[in-house]
């Protein structure tokens, strides 16, 4: 096995809580949203044997040929497709699926893509300053970091990496290309490294970790797609069916739940009526209310799965969607 099938086939990120709250089946019809190296994919297609189909989504070529490895077994029930989620009602109207039993998004860096300098998404290891999940992607973090003006990258770095220093960081970055462009990982997180005082360096995570993780999402557009793509899987799962997915920052964290919140409670009505007049009915349940986190066992075998939080809905009602329905 080679340096990247190993990297590739590292245990999945709450895996047996994911299992546990999608209960695959056999029959039933299962999309991976984040397919990467297969890991979830791998046992959900295990679970819903003899005949379970599975879809797998995924932007990185890289990802989707390690998938298709990882998945060779099960070959003839497995979709392997190279597209962004939020096409995810595309690519089932295309397979001619009108509707799912289970869906699942990890979402975030995956850890071969973190792993991999040359991706540019590690403040660790020197590389191009790249950080796009889709290679062929028309943005890098090369451009955003020598391209847009200081009040610009101030508002990504402080809105998506919740930054205290975003201001002072981006006026660094500003009058450090000035003298040249600014190209790799390494140069990118020297800047930062001068930008942050010596105090605030001392302690917590990396200095440079909210500032990449700003711009990695700013080049993906990672927040900006996500509420479509949620609202569009539930709206393909059949009754029952259940939407799964896992967050690794605050941010998204808090844009799933409020989302999740507003599907299974889409009253408008004020709280004093005696009694709901809009019709609107509740799409989802929340299996999970508060998320499920991995447990010390898990943090301890993989650090990186620390911040990681599964939340967990379930269809209600009918199944509505654009694709003829059942």
């Amino acid at each position: 096995m080679n340096p990247e099938e190993v990297s590739y086939a590292h245990r999945p990120v709450l895996l047996e809580e994911v299992l546990a709250s999608l209960n695959p089946k056999r029959g039933g019809v299962y999309v991976d949203c984040t397919v990467g190296g297969g890991g979830h994919s791998l046992e959900i297609l295990r679970r819903s044997s003899p005949d379970g189909r599975l879809v797998g989504l995924d932007q990185d070529p890289r990802a989707l040929e390690a998938a298709a490895r990882r998945l060779a077994p099960f070959a003839h029930r497995v979709t392997l497709v190279r597209e962004n989620f939020v096409r995810l009602s595309h690519v089932l109207e295309d397979l001619g699926i009108a509707a799912v039993d289970g869906v699942l998004f990890d979402l975030g860096v995956s850890s071969p893509q973190l792993d991999r300098p040359e991706r540019g998404f590690s403040y660790f290891a020197d590389g191009p300053l790249d950080m796009r999940m889709d290679p062929a992607g028309p943005v890098t973090a090369r451009d955003l970091v020598n391209n847009l003006s200081k009040d610009e990258l101030a508002g990504i770095i402080a809105h998506f990496g919740e930054e205290r220093w975003a201001g002072r960081i981006a006026s660094f970055i500003v009058k450090a290309r000035e003298k040249e462009p600014i190209e790799t990982t390494s140069r990118l997180v020297e800047i930062i490294k001068a930008a942050i005082p010596a105090r605030s360096r001392r302690t917590g995570p990396h200095p440079a970790r909210r500032t990449f993780q700003a711009l990695r999402m700013a080049v993906n557009r990672e927040l900006e797609v996500l509420p479509a793509a949620l609202e569009k899987a539930v709206e393909l799962l059949r009754p029952g069916g259940r939407l799964c997915v896992i967050t690794f920052h605050s941010l998204e964290d808090r844009l799933v739940k409020k989302l999740f919140r507003g599907l299974a409670n889409p009253c408008s009505c004020p709280p004093d009526f005696p009694r709901c007049v809009c019709g609107r009915r509740p799409l989802v349940r929340d299996v999970a209310p508060g998320g499920i986190e991995p447990s010390a066992q898990e943090v301890n075998d993989n650090p990186r799965s620390r911040s990681a939080r599964l939340r967990v809905v379930e269809k209600l009602g009918p199944v509505l969607n654009g694709t003829g329905g059942e």
